[in-house]
């Protein structure tokens, strides 16, 4: 495959200039080479039957980073700003110096990083605490100030486990009564336990996993399960763990930011009625929409596929508000479906999609984009600069009222002077960027004017990616339960992820604790089912 030549009508035009002046230069002659050269192989491609639309797109498209250091191929701003850390964008972590200690997260995890595992505490084969010590024959040993040797060993295993009881038969060769022994303690009489509804929950709404890959999987290991019989395992378990998913509606709806948005979804059998149906054409979009509600530092992930869009299923929510709380702050991006009708609410836009209108127009206008994303990562850097020192919502506020507003007022007035000294037309790429946000300026910066305001509805769009993942993989719904099914362990797994909770151990306790569950959901949330657990445990018989 050739290096497919990446120009513009500017660099072109340039050329044909030169070409126009005079001979042309060795490094001029290479580039008319490769243009050629790609457009020979552009069409080579487009005649082959075989070539598909995604294999074209991925050989023609820029990288999909957003980062500043990538939209502009690595080369850093010298513009002028405040002695403040900064990021171009969210997420992007700043340059270390050197000698900097190297952060966490990279390299091999330490033995601390497997909190799953199981660990067993081995003492000393021939020495114990007092014994005299066998190098000098003076000391005495003592090991209560020493943390143990770690010795991480890591087993392979089928996701889904069995084991095969052989329970043994006797027969009277008299009466030919037949006598067999009992299971084991502890064996109880289902053949699937709820580690195992848990596991099958995990791959196919964590992970992304299919029924189908699941049961090649557990085929190849010897141990059978096949999709129908996962499907039943998952729909029976969901029945019954339901009253933790409405719970977590009631908790969601009391929340002080709700970040709204939505995704494309297919379930065939609304899709089928679409199409039999003739009067029902108002509605033809089918959704997967998710919600992220922040409450007292705790974060809850909701999922609702359906018809509705995510204005329409936040509206749903917050019909269990409670009157006396007050309006919440709603971040979501400017698409009118993302607002619920009849509500009162303080509204917030996402700063990333405003961001992303330069990053697109960025290869036209290169100075004046790197401008905008330069003050637009000092105002993110200020931004990281309150997470990292855990400050309080009304603390972040005053710190972004100093640092980040002069910032944001800057920006502001250079937008004013492209339209007013005509540096930029209206209907140009960038004009239409500086609309777009000019147009709604005051919901783009209203984290400088509310406390716990954020800039971005970037939490909301990492949830949603469970959603994505599944309709990458799975492809579909069959109906609409199917898709209930998938909202209610996708809610509950994403839940567990942003409150530090183990979602595999939180979904077997809720299937063993199911009659608990029923009668007091509020206390079996991933953020206090384990003092439940052991408050059951301690309770007399």
């Amino acid at each position: 495959m050739i290096a497919v030549a990446e120009l513009n009508m500017t660099d072109v035009e340039q050329l044909l200039a030169r070409a126009r002046a005079g001979p042309l230069s060795d490094e001029d002659c290479r580039l008319i080479r490769s243009m050629v050269e790609t457009l020979l192989y552009l069409s080579d491609l487009a005649e082959d039957k075989q070539t598909t639309i995604d294999q074209l797109r991925r050989i023609l498209q820029r990288s999909t980073s957003e980062e500043t250091r990538d939209v502009f191929g690595g080369a850093q701003s010298d513009s002028p700003g405040q002695d403040r850390p900064e990021t171009a964008t969210p997420g992007e972590k700043p340059q270390q110096d050197q000698g900097e200690k190297k952060p966490s997260g990279h390299g091999r995890n330490g033995a601390s990083a497997y909190k799953g595992a199981q660990r067993i505490p081995v003492g000393h084969e021939s020495l114990k605490n007092g014994d005299r010590c066998p190098e000098c024959g003076k000391g005495k040993l003592y090991g209560r100030h020493l943390e143990p040797a770690p010795l991480v060993r890591i087993i392979g295993a089928a996701p889904v486990q069995a084991t095969v009881y052989e329970l043994e038969k006797l027969r009277c060769n008299l009466c030919g009564e037949v006598f067999t022994a009992q299971a084991p303690e502890g064996v109880g009489p289902d053949k699937y336990d709820a580690t195992a509804a848990s596991m099958v929950a995990l791959l196919k709404y964590g992970s992304g996993l299919p029924f189908n890959r699941v049961e090649r999987l557990q085929n190849s290991l010897g141990i059978p399960l096949p999709a129908s019989t996962q499907w039943d395992i998952v729909s029976s378990m969901a029945e019954r763990i339901e009253p933790a998913y409405q719970e977590l509606i009631r908790h969601a709806a009391a929340g002080e930011v709700l970040y709204n948005d939505d995704t494309s979804m297919k379930i065939l059998a609304l899709m089928n009625q679409q199409a039999s149906d003739e009067d029902d054409s108002d509605r033809t979009g089918i959704f997967t929409s998710g919600i992220v509600s922040t409450r007292e530092g705790r974060q809850i992930a909701l999922f609702f596929t359906g018809r509705q869009h995510a204005g329409e299923n936040l509206a749903d929510v917050l019909a269990e508000r409670a009157q006396s709380i007050g309006p919440p702050i709603q971040m979501c991006d400017a698409l009118a479906r993302n607002l619920p009708k009849q509500l009162d609410m303080i509204v917030a836009n996402c700063l990333v999609h405003a961001r992303r209108r330069f990053v697109e127009v960025a290869p036209n206008f290169p100075e004046e984009c790197r401008h905008v994303l330069d003050i637009l990562g000092k105002v993110y850097g200020n931004d990281a600069v309150t997470h990292q020192e855990k400050m309080s919502a009304e603390d972040r506020l005053r710190f972004h009222q100093v640092h980040s507003a002069p910032l944001m007022e800057e920006l502001k007035q250079w937008f004013g002077q492209q339209f007013e000294q005509r540096r930029v037309e209206p209907n140009s790429g960038l004009g239409a960027a500086i609309t777009y946000m000019t147009k709604r300026w005051d919901r783009f910066t209203l984290f400088l004017r509310q406390p716990g305001a954020p800039l971005d509805n970037n939490i909301c769009e990492r949830a949603l990616k469970k959603a994505i993942l599944h309709r990458k993989n799975s492809l579909f719904y069959k109906t609409e339960n199917g898709a209930h099914v998938g909202d209610i362990f996708m809610s509950l797994i994403c839940t567990c992820q942003l409150c530090g909770a183990d979602p595999f151990h939180y979904l077997t306790q809720l299937h063993r604790h199911s009659d608990e569950l029923s009668r007091d959901a509020k206390h079996w949330m991933p953020w206090n089912y384990r003092e439940t657990c052991e408050s059951a445990r301690d309770r007399p018989i």
